[in-house]
């Protein structure tokens, strides 16, 4: 049973990482037409219609008292102040230099996981973070070519790196009392609410943006947002914070494999280089030693 359990939550982080990098290209769409704030509030207010629509139907109800203080800061970090500011500062800076600077939030998840849950840093899990890390800076390398980085657009990248640190982290203790819908659709909810002062724009702004550009939003809110938030809270309630923040290492590189695929960009040796540190390093921050793995014979 533990092995079973281990594979789905494997699987359902595997969900979350293609939902996530396919993510970038709807992005890319929708926040040509949509401000920051109001791409922010309509991909919530469709990932709330979602999770609220499915949470009725399996009728779970209301989150229990003690799973509201970790849902209402991971709602506010993660699903309120990252969404906005990450849009507002990848219209700053070019996306490899966003990518660089935001794949600082899994070392700050491991880093922050340590003092707040007093979570393990095993060697492996260093290691691989370092590696991934390193294939992340190369395929943001790969990715600036002549593009602009103001000093605004790196603050608003660092600050969506940290809320999505406080997020995870804050939603891990969470999960211990509510089930992983309830936490991601409250957590939605919270979100959605902060981002309510946006209401006008996104008014003003659905009534001339193509349809291409509010159909990409509406995907990442019932996709990227309402199914890979659910699965991530999965496997987060079954693994540590810092195991759960190496594991989007893999995004970078399945973002050059779906940009090579879907858009036609063909990705030099620098970019494939670095997508495979990336996906190196996710194996060996999830891998374990040998004699843990493998129970002696005397035990059997």
């Amino acid at each position: 049973m533990p092995n079973r359990t281990s594979r789905l939550a494997l699987a359902a982080a595997g969900v979350t990482v293609v939902l996530w990098a396919s993510a970038f290209v709807s992005i890319r769409s929708a926040g040509a037409a949509y401000s920051p704030g109001a791409l922010a509030l309509g991909r919530l207010l469709a990932g709330s219609l979602a999770l609220g629509t499915v949470l009725l139907v399996r009728r779970e109800g209301m989150p229990p008292r003690a799973a509201w203080p970790g849902i209402a800061v991971s709602g506010l970090l993660w699903f309120g102040v990252y969404m906005v500011v990450l849009n507002w500062g990848e219209q700053e800076v070019d996306a490899g230099t966003a990518a660089m600077v935001v794949n600082i939030g899994p070392i700050l998840i491991a880093l922050l996981g340590a003092k707040v849950l007093g979570e393990a840093l095993p060697p492996r899990l260093l290691a691989g973070m370092g590696v991934s890390f390193a294939g992340a800076v190369a395929v943001g390398l790969s990715m600036s070519g002549e593009g602009h980085a103001s000093l605004l657009g790196v603050a608003l990248c660092l600050l969506a790196a940290i809320a999505y640190a406080g997020g995870v982290v804050a939603q891990k203790p969470a999960l211990a009392h509510g089930s992983a819908l309830q936490v991601t659709t409250f957590g939605c909810l919270v979100g959605t609410v902060a981002c309510l002062p946006f209401t006008g724009q996104l008014v003003a702004e659905v009534g001339r943006a193509p349809l291409s550009a509010t159909l990409n939003m509406v995907y990442l809110g019932v996709f990227p947002t309402a199914l890979a938030f659910t699965t991530w809270a999965y496997a987060l309630a079954r693994t540590t914070a810092g195991r759960m923040g190496a594991t989007t290492y893999a995004v970078p590189a399945l973002v050059v494999l779906m940009a090579w695929t879907f858009l036609g960009e063909l990705p030099g040796p620098l970019t494939l280089g670095g997508g495979a540190l990336c996906l190196a390093g996710v194996a060996i921050s999830r891998s374990r030693p040998r004699a843990l793995a493998e129970p002696s014979a005397a035990t059997e």
